[in-house]
Formats: structure tokens, sequence, C-alpha cells
């Protein structure tokens, strides 16, 4: 079983808390439509809340190329969020611009490490925003 695997089925497993590396921190299981394949696949991340946004960046720890759920949400924007025992549909939004340089500040604020992975690379890390699906949010209002 992967490292991920094992996160995922823990996060499942116990209302979306996990030991080891993440215990304790803001972690999602965001799952994506593979670009290529079509495939869902599941991925544990990090997040960071504005306000009710929900902020993900594509950090890859610093790594030169941009995490392959990165590639699939820009290919297919729909996307499920799993946090706690919640699971909803959301559109996988990147900020742009000055957007997205406030908001990768924010994200910094919360989670310093994300300035030392921007660090480590030359790419832009890319900040996507989850806005939930209307439908949902009308629900959870009601």
């Amino acid at each position: 079983m992967s490292f991920n695997q094992s996160v995922i089925e823990e996060f499942r497993a116990n209302g979306g808390k996990v030991g080891g590396p993440f215990e304790g921190g803001d972690l999602l299981l965001l799952t994506t439509t593979g670009a290529k394949s079509g495939t869902e696949r599941t991925t544990p991340l990090a997040y960071v809340r504005d306000g009710d946004l929900l902020l993900i960046v594509a950090s890859a720890a610093g790594a030169p190329r941009h995490p392959a759920w990165y590639h699939n949400l820009l290919a297919h924007p729909l996307v499920r969020v799993e946090i706690g025992t919640e699971v909803f549909t959301a559109s996988a939004v990147p900020a742009e611009g000055a957007r997205r340089d406030q908001l990768f500040e924010h994200a910094v604020r919360a989670a310093p490490g994300y300035a030392d992975y921007q660090a480590r690379t030359t790419r832009v890390l890319p900040v996507v925003v989850l806005e939930r699906s209307e439908a949902e949010a009308g629900q959870a209002a009601g």
C-alpha cells in the first residue's frame, strides 16, 4: 500500500484525523479525474482557510514540476473534497495574478513551509481555490 493510500484509509476511518507527519494539521482529501486516464485519483493535501475559502497550494514540496493532481484539475475542474466527515463537490479555480499573490501570502502566514517550498523552485506555486458547488452550498445553508 502506498503512503498516500494509508493516509487516505486512516483519514476515512477516523473522521478526518490522521497521525504521522499530518497530525494536528488541516488535511483534506482531493479527488480529481485524471487528465489523460479519466480515472479518479484521491490525494491527501494540506489546506488553508481564508474566511469561507478553502485554499490548496500545488507545492509538490518545491519540486520543479507541478503535482499530477494540479494537471488533473486543470483538465477537469470539478473535484470531490473530503474534510473530516464532510464530502462535497467543488470547482477548483486556480488564482491568477495579484489575487494569487495575496492568497499565497495568506497561506504562508498560516503554514510557513510554503515559503520554503517556493524558495526551492523557479516555478510559481499555484494557489487553487476550492469553490463549493452551488447546489451543495444551498443545501449546506438550508
